[in-house]
């Protein structure tokens, strides 16, 4: 497999061998021996069309709980999508069987690195498939723990039409996974955390897969698993089963055998980040390696959004796709700026980062649009580790609640405002709930988008 490519283990704790393990800053909290050492090295799988950076606060918490950022780590699908049908061919998409040798590879490299004789493995919504595929088709003895996180175990359709497409209930992948008294494997202890009503792919009817009105035949249990420890969090949406601090404990519970001492993320003192630039060929997000891309990083006021200063740091990616590593502040806001090669330049302002990371991945926005024509400047507010709920989430952009978020059940994660000429250069402020990032307005005729990227 050519790693430089297909970048398989780039977890906050990265193996050497692939070249992107970080230094080990100083910690404000026990050494990694007083609470974690008995836990076994954890894989965590993001969803389709996604990335391993969702994955960066479920493992800054657990580092704070102790557990060795050498035994932590997050796999990078080369091509995050499912095809439409698992069996045909379709350009910078995956089958079923491509994410389990994928996988496979992966859980390979983490043993050896490691010693350990299993790992444990955490998957959202697509990466659960994924889990369970390598499981059930004889790589059960390397895996200890299976936590399966909003994956949509019984489909997220069950039709007699598309029984190629991997997420259709009556589909043969499905059905294959799912025969038996047992919707598990023997010697793997499953755990399957959903919501309760909020999962946009657990619906029962079909307007969250183009068929408003039409009956999905899946219900809101649609992730639990005869056989499995099968656990309701609540009010959460699809992607917040991985991703909230309700998952984390649960996750963390179900492999440790103990609560987690702490929920919250210690801040170290010092940070360092670095990540891949990964292309969007036709639009179709991957995580191949963007060459010649150019990544430059400022500390930015919390108020303003306005530059403090020269860059923190500035390089360009290689064939491998990398940037960094950059040391900042943890109290830092921060603004990215991505120019990849034939794609739109890209501001993407962050709250500050407590702990250091080197799946600080970055895609360039998406390219503007006949819809976009006319406008003096565009800005987005986008949440990757969950959607944007009304009424139950605060959502304000620009002083307003976005008209382009529908209500009930959280289905959107990107909002977007088109403002006039006169606008340009001026703050914007984007909230979500307790989290506040200003960012500054660029102009579109310079080709430019600027992004208030969450991270809770």
């Amino acid at each position: 497999m050519d790693l430089s490519r297909r970048t398989i283990l780039l977890g906050a704790g990265a193996l050497s061998v692939l070249g992107s393990r970080l230094g080990s800053p100083a910690l404000a909290q026990p050494a990694p021996s007083a609470q974690g050492a008995d836990l076994p090295p954890i894989l965590f799988l993001h969803g389709n069309g996604e990335q391993a950076p969702l994955w960066v606060t479920t493992i800054w918490r657990m580092e704070s709980n102790g557990v060795a950022r050498a035994r932590l780590f997050a796999i990078n699908f080369t091509d995050p999508l499912a095809r439409t049908d698992d069996k045909v061919e379709q350009a910078n998409h995956s089958s079923t069987e491509d994410q389990r040798r994928e996988l496979g590879e992966a859980i390979r490299q983490l043993k050896q690195a490691t010693g350990a004789a299993r790992v444990a493995l955490v998957g959202n919504s697509r990466g659960g498939n994924a889990i369970r595929n390598y499981i059930k088709n004889g790589g059960g003895g390397d895996v200890s723990h299976a936590v399966l996180c909003g994956t949509p175990n019984h489909g997220v359709y069950a039709w007699d039409d598309r029984l190629g497409n991997e997420f259709n209930g009556r589909g043969p992948f499905l059905r294959g996974l799912n025969d038996g008294d047992s919707e598990v494997t023997a010697g793997t202890a499953f755990l399957t955390l959903r919501s309760d009503g909020l999962d946009k792919f657990a619906q029962g009817d079909g307007r969250f897969v183009g068929k408003p009105g039409t009956p999905t035949n899946i219900t809101a249990d649609g992730p639990a698993l005869k056989g499995a420890t099968n656990l309701v969090l609540g009010a959460l949406d699809h992607r917040e089963t991985a991703y909230h601090p309700r998952a984390f404990r649960e996750i963390y519970k179900f492999i440790a055998g103990r609560e987690p001492s702490r929920i919250d993320i210690v801040p170290e003192t010092t940070v360092k980040l670095s990540g891949l630039v990964t292309a969007t060929p036709g639009g179709v997000p991957t995580n191949h390696p963007v060459s010649g891309a150019s990544v430059d990083i400022y500390h930015v006021s919390a108020e303003t959004g306005e530059r403090i200063g020269g860059p923190l740091h500035s390089s360009q990616t290689g064939t491998d796709g990398r940037w960094g590593p950059a040391q900042v502040d943890p109290s830092w806001p921060l603004e990215f700026v991505l120019t990849s090669p034939d794609a739109v330049t890209t501001h993407i302002y962050r709250s500050p980062f407590p702990r250091s990371s080197d799946i600080v991945h970055l895609r360039a926005a998406r390219p503007l649009t006949p819809a976009d024509a006319g406008a003096g400047a565009i800005v987005l507010m986008s949440r990757p580790r969950g959607y944007f709920g009304l009424p139950r989430d605060i959502v304000l952009f620009d002083g307003k609640e976005p008209a382009d978020i529908k209500s009930g059940v959280p289905a959107d994660a990107v909002t977007t405002l088109r403002l006039a000429a006169a606008d340009i250069g001026r703050p914007v402020a984007a909230i979500f709930n307790t989290e506040r990032i200003v960012m500054r307005t660029w102009p579109a005729s310079e080709n430019r988008i600027a992004i208030a990227e969450l991270t809770y």
